[in-house]
């Protein structure tokens, strides 16, 4: 019998790992499931233990065919349809052939037996998250699944919108970023070398700020093997350095401290730990394992951290505003509407209202961060082409005063 090693969390958020015989990874899935275990990871391993192929996880699907997929199961079965033939309908109208296999997979699962969550566990974490799972393992033990499907989609529906709008406000300063220095590289190894031997044959002392712009034209062209190799040097090292769990939280912690950038990534990243939180516990998963998932979520080590604490301090009793406002990282208008949702018995949804609002603020402070980027991209080109443009002018004039 295959031997499966695994890595599951209790109720309590706790995580274990452990090896298991079964015949598949639906039926490891299964068995957690029934001692109360949430499964995060379940791998096929040789009979030492050692890590084979991964059997949970799913072909890239694009997040927009998991909003409408969603979209569509939670309006079939909140007009009474059957799950088993909802799924039916929902994999023959599937937008793409990889989202289609998927769902027929789940589709068969269910036929046999399985609830819906363990089946979309099977393609976990991609394109279901934990988050996806979680909601609806606790919609269909609540017996509000299409009010789980339904949050979940306008979760998915907001992450979709706020990307979006980030994406798109950043498109242009991209390009003006690259345009320009592809006008930079043309100028410095097309443009000057040919000026450059003009000049030579002329034997004429040139001014300096010629001289050093033909010097750099000189060295980027001479050397550019040289300079695209300490750029593969660091680019390896940033991997690295990434790769590593010290220097991923230095690299995020860094990122976090930058001016204005840093305050919008500190945005986006707590009004997705909160926006998750909010989702899972209005659709009846606890605190703790909502936290879990929440900070297994974040990408940012800060915030992961941060969460981990506020874990903590939840399992000694201490609420959760307080062990946010411990950790620092929270701003303090979260802890507020924390503490008081605690105190009005309404958490999830002061949750939800705080994630809006952080929403809109960082659409706010990304057209800021853009207002800001567009200039000093323009300024910061168009004093090097400047520059490139009068050396050459000051080489022309020069040459215009030799005598005749």
């Amino acid at each position: 019998m295959p031997v499966f090693a695994y890595r599951a969390a209790d109720r309590a958020g706790r995580t274990v790992d452990g090896v298991m015989e079964a015949f598949d990874a639906n039926a490891v899935v299964e068995r957690l499931h029934r001692e109360d275990y949430y499964p995060l990871r379940v791998e096929a391993t040789d009979e030492q233990g050692r890590p084979g192929r991964r059997l949970l996880g799913a072909p890239r699907v694009p997040s927009r065919d998991v909003l409408d997929f969603t979209q569509q199961l939670a309006t079939l079965v909140e007009a009474g349809l059957p799950l088993e033939r909802a799924l039916v309908v929902l994999g023959d109208v599937a937008a793409s052939r990889r989202l289609r296999r998927i769902v027929q997979d789940v589709t068969q699962s269910v036929r046999s037996g399985s609830t819906l969550a363990d089946a979309l566990a099977r393609h976990q974490p991609r394109p279901f998250s934990r988050l996806y799972v979680n909601t609806v393992r606790a919609g269909e033990r609540g017996g509000v699944l299409e009010i789980a499907l339904r949050r979940l989609a306008e979760h998915l529906e907001g992450a979709r919108e706020l990307r979006e709008a980030i994406v798109s406000a950043l498109i242009y300063p991209a390009l003006l970023l690259v345009v320009g220095t592809g006008a930079v590289i043309f100028l410095l190894t097309f443009v000057l070398p040919r000026f450059a031997v003009i000049l030579a044959d002329l034997g004429q002392t040139l001014p300096l700020p010629t001289r050093l712009v033909l010097g750099a034209s000189e060295v980027v062209v001479t050397y550019w093997w040289a300079i695209a190799a300490a750029v593969l040097v660091v680019a390896v090292v940033w991997q690295a350095v990434a790769r590593s769990e010290a220097g991923r939280l230095q690299l995020d912690a860094g990122l976090l401290a930058l001016p204005i950038a840093g305050e919008v990534l500190r945005k986006v990243e707590v009004g997705r730990a909160i926006r998750t939180l909010g989702t899972l516990l209005s659709s009846g998963v606890p605190l703790l394992g909502a936290l879990d998932v929440a900070r297994e979520g974040a990408g940012n080590r800060v915030i992961s951290g941060a969460l981990a604490a506020v874990h903590g301090g939840v399992k000694r009793g201490e609420g959760l505003a307080r062990p946010m406002a411990e950790t620092g990282v929270f701003p303090s208008l979260v802890v507020h509407m924390v503490r008081v949702g605690e105190e009005t018995g309404r958490l999830d949804d002061m949750l939800g209202r705080v994630a809006g609002t952080y929403e809109r603020e960082v659409r706010v402070a990304v057209r800021r961060l853009v207002a800001t980027l567009e200039p000093a991209i323009i300024v910061v080109l168009g004093a090097v082409v400047l520059t490139i443009v009068l050396a050459i002018l000051l080489a022309i004039l020069s040459v215009n005063e030799l005598p005749l």
